[in-house]
């Protein structure tokens, strides 16, 4: 039995439940012997550390979830910081457990989230139980300012886990939720931004004659590559990113690949995106007369 204890705990980053203690065979009334002797050292009242009262980090999220039971996963900012959307800003581990009478007891180091989860909303990350990103986005918009979630938003969408399509079924079961202003607002935005690469094209010359800005070549190749807008005698290149193209992994590393190939020949590259353009159309302008040296 002991091994097999010991196995779980290393499974869980050095902690174990007590309801995983008797469900593996261990009888109740040796816990006490096992904590007075120092194999067993109390973390939560039903959590114990496993050989050494010293726990990692992902310890102390495994200790967090199995302090509420089978129901309960990580969520909110530790979700968000866990599926790298965000940094770790608060000592308190977010953790969301069913209503009832165990979801309202406080434990120190955790900030307990109560209600439902849908079982579309629950996943795992490395074994531990955590909120789907749809979910972790959702929830993180109740306890964050719209500029921590939008930059959460544009992560989850650069690391390829964005699912629009999840996010509107979390909307859809959120009736009444805080988030869903926050997220519907998001959602309208990535939506505008699906756009085929013709009207982008247009967009860029349209935003080149209302900035005064030179009228660039579009669609040149150069060294056997297509580019999307380039000014020839600054060598200064600029490649349309719009979400239907460039949204899935090989896409990013093949840019990345051709923009290295073309600085290695002295071009310098810029990527120009819908939002850019109509949200920061004075900083990029600014940027490219730089670039230019028509400043």
């Amino acid at each position: 039995m002991g091994w097999r204890i010991s196995r779980l705990a290393e499974r869980q980053h050095g902690v174990i439940g007590r309801s995983q203690l008797v469900a593996l065979g261990a009888p109740v009334r040796t816990f006490e012997e096992w904590l007075d002797g120092g194999w067993l050292h109390r973390v939560h009242r039903e959590v114990f550390a496993v050989g050494h009262p010293r726990i990692s980090e992902p310890g102390r999220r495994w200790a967090a979830v199995l302090a509420y039971g089978e129901t309960a996963l990580l969520s909110h900012r530790s979700a968000a910081t866990l599926w790298g959307l965000a940094r770790r800003r608060s000592p308190l581990i977010d953790i969301t457990a069913a209503t009832g009478r165990q979801g309202i007891q406080r434990r120190e180091g955790i900030f307990i989230h109560r209600g439902r989860i849908h079982p579309e909303d629950r996943t795992r990350r490395a074994g531990l139980p955590i909120t789907t990103v749809a979910r972790t986005l959702f929830d993180f918009a109740e306890v964050v300012s719209f500029e921590n979630l939008e930059s959460a938003w544009e992560e989850a969408d650069r690391l390829g886990l964005l699912e629009l399509r999840e996010v509107e079924r979390v909307c859809e079961r959120g009736y009444g939720r805080r988030a869903l202003r926050p997220i519907r607002r998001l959602l309208t935005e990535a939506r505008a931004m699906t756009i085929t690469r013709s009207p982008l094209e247009d967009e860029f010359a349209a935003f080149c004659r209302d900035r005064n800005l030179p009228t660039p070549s579009f669609n040149t190749t150069v060294l056997g590559v297509e580019i999307d807008a380039l000014w020839p005698r600054q060598r200064l290149a600029v490649e349309l990113d719009s979400w239907e193209f460039h949204h899935h992994r090989a896409a990013f590393e093949r840019d990345r690949t051709r923009d290295t190939g073309l600085q290695v020949a002295g071009y310098r590259t810029i990527r120009v995106t819908h939002r850019r353009i109509h949200r920061e159309a004075d900083r990029l302008a600014t940027e490219i007369r730089e670039l230019l040296g028509i400043a």
